[in-house]
């Protein structure tokens, strides 16, 4: 019998009775061809049936083994060695559940050193790209490629993004003997999930702070990675591991004219939804609205309603003034401004002459931002929601959520922003609420993780007249 690597499948020729019924489950006749294949994924398992059993000759495999030596060891902490044990139980397969500044990382590189195989690395953002990179680098000694934002270096090790991990698997999905996947929860998103069903790896790392998808997407990481095979908490590790933290939910009274036109443009969009039954609570919900809005004679107003009232909700005036209230209290510390929307996070960025970084921001122009928010040239960020996920920012004691969406996994990303362990150092965070908006019901969904348990305090927002932007 013999395996070939084609465009994200393995191909099996001269495969004869024996052979197809012991790998029926994996395997389909294909006519064009007069073989038969398997998702690459599948290659491993593949391997392990025949092995003894049936004589093959192996052509798919292009991944090379390699000689690491780590320049400058470091001890595992406790939860990490017994990550890499119950990794290795599992076959080098499998899902690691740490929290954001556990050090997720540095249990990947010991992964790469166990295996010493040649490596892909997938990561959703070209500055988690460039992190992991730059890291590998200084720890290994040896030259690592990347993969995307205008890269194309593959080496032994490569780092690249999801998109183009989608674009580089059917031509070198059979260079890679390990598959790491950082914030693994994008895996199983579309297209996105081919980065593992077209790889050959035979082992695999996932890496993710809250693998849980509303989509229920996260079933299909134990297929594409392994099971989960650990998880530490942020209220396991917090003190020693992480910083300490507080969070505080303060709900802040609009302006009086601004609470008038809230449930004025409220109560518009409200009428509309109600009046054609739709509901956000089912898989249609969304699209529903847009199509009836499309086509309805009042339509144009109910979608400027809707905006509005989202709007005034994110960033009333009051808000705001509590923002620059919180910014003077903890003027000696790096703060973090949170926004859902671009639109908000300029906004104040222009009110209070603040540095601003969305998606929008060039990856030059964002390092450099990012460089000056780390020695303290600038002591304020304001973002959207480029810096939720990944960017290593140990500095920044303070975040303070202006406005986000009900996800989870968004405000405990954000909280983990802050919780880099420091000397002394207790990480605050923020979330501001409008009083008597929706605002209320987004906040307590997001807030469904047990690293706000008993943490989360809801204050009533009294401001200092004095305190003007």
């Amino acid at each position: 019998m013999h395996l070939r690597f084609d465009h994200g499948t393995v191909v099996l020729s001269d495969l004869d009775s024996q052979g197809t019924t012991l790998l029926a489950d994996w395997i389909h006749s294909d006519d064009r061809i007069q073989a038969w294949r398997a998702s690459a994924h599948h290659y491993a398992e593949i391997l392990r049936q025949i092995h003894t059993r049936i004589p093959y000759q192996d052509q798919a495999r292009a991944y090379s083994q390699l000689d690491l030596v780590e320049r400058q060891p470091q001890a595992l902490r406790p939860y990490q060695r017994q990550a890499l044990e119950a990794w290795f139980a599992a076959r080098r397969r499998g899902v690691v559940v740490l929290p954001t500044g556990a050090g997720k990382t540095y249990v990947a590189v010991k992964a790469i050193l166990a295996c010493q195989r040649s490596t892909l690395v997938l990561a959703p953002t070209i500055d988690l790209v460039q992190q992991w990179a730059q890291d590998l680098e200084q720890r290994l000694g040896c030259p690592i490629g990347r993969y995307g934002g205008g890269d194309r270096d593959l080496q032994a090790i490569t780092v690249a993004t999801y998109d183009s991990g989608i674009l580089i698997t059917p031509h070198y999905g059979n260079r890679f003997g390990l598959l790491v996947c950082d914030e693994c929860h994008h895996l199983p998103a579309g297209a996105t999930a081919f980065c593992a069903e077209g790889n050959i790896a035979p082992f695999r790392l996932g890496l993710t702070a809250t693998p849980e998808r509303s989509d229920g997407g996260h079933e299909r990481l134990d297929q594409l990675l392994g099971p989960i095979i650990h998880r530490s908490s942020i209220t396991e590790l917090e003190g020693r591991y992480l910083a300490n933290y507080q969070v505080e939910v303060l709900e802040v009274p609009m302006d009086p004219d601004e609470a008038v036109d809230y449930h004025h443009f409220r109560g518009q969009y409200l009428d509309f939804v109600r009046a054609l039954n739709i509901r956000f609570d089912a898989a249609d919900g969304w699209q529903r609205f847009l199509a009836e809005a499309a086509r309805h004679p009042e339509g144009r107003s109910v979608m400027r309603a809707w905006r509005e009232q989202r709007r005034l909700a994110r960033a009333s005036r009051a808000k705001l003034r509590v923002v620059w209230e919180l910014l003077r209290d903890h003027h000696r510390e790096r703060v973090i401004l949170f926004t859902d929307d671009n639109a908000t996070a300029y906004a104040i960025g222009a009110q209070m002459v603040l540095p601003v970084l969305t998606h929008h921001t060039k990856a030059s122009e964002r390092k450099e931002m990012l460089g000056r928010f780390r020695d303290g040239r600038w002591p304020v960020l304001v973002t959207s929601r480029v810096l939720n996920e990944g960017v290593d920012v140990p500095e920044a004691t303070v975040g303070i959520v202006v406005s986000g969406t009900g996800s989870v996994r968004e405000h405990v990303q954000r909280l983990g922003r802050i919780l880099r362990p420091g000397p002394d150092k207790v990480a605050q965070l923020y979330e501001l609420i409008s009083a008597g908006t929706a605002e209320a019901a987004t906040s307590a969904r997001r807030r469904e993780h047990q690293a706000f348990d008993g943490e989360s305090e809801t204050m009533d927002w009294h401001e200092d007249s004095d305190a003007q932007p």
